[in-house]
């Protein structure tokens, strides 16, 4: 399926709506009830785990294990995590988020100057997926490609503020690194050579790309969401969040844990392509994010992904006869055309993928 050229309908701001200080949102933004967020959870004095780093590189072979069997916990059990002491300085983590912020302030005609198409995404964007009439999300959101270099342009990057493209390059390639730390730790946890994923994610040809996303305040933050639940669909996420404004929340049974992030931490969560290439040992988890009435908000999502005409299908390693094969293969340039149509919608997409 080919995604169109331009949008199916005109594109609003939320930003400009929220600056013109109404008291109620626009209809295209109240949430079916059982979407709507609560705010009276029993789960407020909850958290995603919390692990330092800081052992992975420079501790003995114990105090390694120790950390990545946090990790491996983690990962079979939340599907989340923070990290700290992670190697990307306290500098660039601020530099990066606070030069983002910058952005979404400037003038709107230099942010029009980048302005999306939903063909590649690419670009200063309002809303995910192509549905007519779909109920939208309050949230605007700049998308660049990082890797593969072949897709990266520094020209579609925002020139304002002046250091915006040179501190997004540094962080990008600290970023990656981390990815392919994980990836490592994440593979020895499986039994599975140290390699393993990243092979499996193209070696070194993968796919790094970012979305900024912007919260702008919202009169009625009770009635939408700023982003809607669903699991990521690429390999593994970084989130660089907001020290200041929570809003992430993650589905832990039958709860949304509202995440409290740690000081420079990054967290970390699994996505669709990790939870098929473990068959289903790793889940990528729901996760949404809740608005609010006097602050806005400004988080990095960087995905790290596999190459896009990869197959990916569960490690040959990991399927016995007692656990068979749990997902029909895919590419990754196959899978992601949903969510970019559709939009965000839970987990029903990698759910589609199991062998019947």
């Amino acid at each position: 399926m080919d995604l169109p050229s331009a949008w199916l309908e005109p594109i609003v701001r939320v930003q400009t709506l929220s600056d013109t200080g109404s008291p109620v949102i626009p209809n295209r933004y109240i949430k079916p009830l059982f979407q709507r967020p609560s705010f009276n959870t029993q789960s407020n004095n909850q958290n995603i785990p919390i692990i330092d780093l800081y052992e992975l590189k420079n501790g003995c072979a114990t105090a390694q294990k120790a950390v990545m069997d946090q990790i491996s916990i983690a990962c079979r059990e939340w599907g989340f995590f923070q990290v700290v002491n992670h190697g990307i300085s306290d500098e660039l983590v601020d530099g990066a988020r606070e030069v983002w912020k910058e952005f979404f302030h400037q003038p709107m005609k230099v942010k029009q100057d980048y302005a999306n198409t939903p063909k590649t995404y690419e670009g200063y964007g309002s809303r995910l997926g192509i549905q007519k009439g779909a109920i939208l999300d309050w949230s605007d959101y700049f998308f660049l490609h990082y890797l593969p270099s072949k897709l990266k342009n520094h020209n579609k990057w925002p020139s304002q503020p002046p250091f915006l493209r040179g501190v997004t390059e540094e962080y990008s390639k600290e970023i990656v690194r981390l990815g392919k730390d994980l990836l490592r730790v994440f593979s020895i946890n499986l039994g599975l050579q140290e390699d393993y994923l990243q092979g499996a994610f193209g070696v070194d040809d993968i796919g790094a790309c970012l979305r900024v996303n912007f919260y702008p305040k919202c009169p009625q933050p009770d009635l939408t969401l700023g982003l809607s639940s669903h699991s990521d669909p690429g390999g593994m996420t970084f989130l660089l969040p907001d020290e200041h404004v929570s809003g992430l929340q993650v589905r832990k049974g039958d709860e949304w844990i509202t995440v409290k992030p740690a000081r420079h931490a990054i967290i970390v969560n699994i996505g669709d392509q990790i939870q098929v290439l473990t068959n289903g040992i790793y889940k990528s988890v729901e996760h949404r994010v809740i608005v609010n009435p006097d602050k806005e908000r400004v988080s990095l999502a960087y995905f790290f992904n596999p190459k896009s005409d990869v197959l990916i299908k569960p490690a040959t390693e990991l399927v016995t006869s007692t656990k068979p094969a749990l997902y029909e293969p895919m590419t990754f340039d196959e899978y992601r055309l949903f969510i970019r149509t559709k939009g965000p919608q839970g987990k029903s997409q990698v759910e589609s993928l199991k062998c019947s």
